[in-house]
């Protein structure tokens, strides 16, 4: 991959309040860290953002996912090691993801119903949405940032 345009230098005072946007945003809509991180990376595979599934990979690994759950997940209709929870939030994630693609939006809200809050599911949909900027940006840019730096940075402000 090759960078593009480098985004915050492009930008600088706009990305600056994008990355604080996102990160507020990132806090206060975790549903469980597990499952964000398998949404981010979810969504990435399908937006085919190499940097993002690198990212959300590595940052699922520190979260204690294990490596089946993370290499089965392209696979997470058929593989059993899924919640219903889980394969709830992932197909809202890739109908949302997938929009223009005219998914069936009311067998995913369905299923997200039964297994999320009405707040849970406003916190799921922004993480979903979050992702897929990112993803945006990254790709349409070339982006690419090393996990262990942002997770070196995660854990100094903890």
């Amino acid at each position: 991959m090759t960078r593009k345009l480098d985004v915050f230098t492009a930008a600088p005072a706009l990305m600056a309040e994008w990355q604080r946007t996102t990160t507020l945003l990132a806090k206060a809509a975790i549903v469980e860290g597990g499952l964000t991180e398998l949404v981010k990376l979810r969504a990435s595979q399908i937006n085919g953002c190499a940097n993002c599934i690198n990212l959300h990979a590595a940052i699922a690994r520190e979260s204690g996912e294990t490596e089946q759950r993370i290499h089965l997940l392209p696979a997470w209709r058929e593989a059993p090691c899924y919640s219903d929870r889980e394969r709830a939030a992932l197909a809202w994630t890739e109908a949302l993801t997938r929009l223009s693609e005219r998914p069936d939006l009311a067998d995913a809200h369905e299923a997200l119903k039964a297994h999320f809050t009405d707040e849970e599911q406003v916190k799921l949909t922004l993480t979903i949405n979050v992702i897929n900027d990112w993803n945006r940006l990254a790709v349409g840019f070339g982006l690419w940032v090393d996990p262990a730096v942002i997770l070196a940075a995660a854990r100094a402000a903890a």
